[in-house]
């Protein structure tokens, strides 16, 4: 009875296909690394090698963490481009916003809340502003306050798609520790989100700026600030 070859199965071929490359990939790699004299290889206990192609050059120390100043890690000449950068955007946005800047200025001395000692038309002409602006300033902060910042703490929590009792109690163990961040840790909070308040309705807008800063070794914290 005569001899039939039968094909290999498509999954068998697969198989010695990627093992044929991977056995051609490592031996580029050994090729290569026997080529430089300079290559270090290190034999794991698994028997597994690592190569290292320049272990002449000095790893940077400090700077895998995700919250190192990358400063102190970048060369002179990259720093020096980007603050020259970050100077002419800053002046540019200074000298764009003059106008906005006077007629803010302008604004706050209507309220009235500083004295002034006029002597025009004439000496002690009197300086009187109509405290009109400073009622509806103040008005609009009392209201947007007592919404926006009530005594239990701003978050509030909303569950998406079919709510199940695991994801309620979820949402409200959220909802209790971003209330605790915010009313208890973060001190900076209630008076910087109170001067906004009042910023507000003269500038037309503001901006909230969170920060997370490195206290400590092991713990991070959460920082507040308002912006014009």
């Amino acid at each position: 009875m005569a001899d039939i070859d039968k094909a290999l199965p498509n999954e068998v071929l697969d198989q010695l296909e990627i093992a044929n490359e991977e056995e051609q990939l490592v031996g580029d790699v050994q090729e290569e690394a026997l080529g430089n004299t300079d290559v270090e290889q290190i034999e794991n206990e698994d028997g597994s090698v690592d190569i290292n192609f320049d272990p002449t050059e000095n790893p940077t120390e400090g700077g895998a963490g995700h919250y190192e100043n990358l400063a102190e890690f970048l060369p002179d000449n990259v720093l020096a481009s980007l603050s020259s950068d970050l100077n002419s955007k800053y002046m540019d946005y200074t000298s764009s916003r003059k106008d906005w800047e006077k007629t803010y200025t302008q604004g706050l001395d209507l309220l009235g809340f500083k004295y002034n000692q006029k002597t025009e038309p004439f000496q002690g002409a009197s300086g009187v502003t109509h405290p009109v602006l400073a009622e509806a300033v103040t008005q609009f902060q009392a209201l947007a306050y007592k919404e926006l910042l009530p005594a239990d703490g701003p978050v509030r929590t909303q569950i998406l798609g079919m709510p199940t009792p695991e994801k309620t109690d979820q949402a409200s163990r959220v909802k209790d520790f971003m209330n605790y961040q915010i009313m208890d840790q973060m001190k900076e909070y209630e008076p910087e989100f109170d001067s906004m308040l009042f910023h507000l309705p003269l500038s037309g807008s503001t901006f909230k700026k969170y920060t997370t800063m490195k206290w400590n070794k092991e713990q991070y914290q959460n920082l507040f600030q308002q912006m014009i």
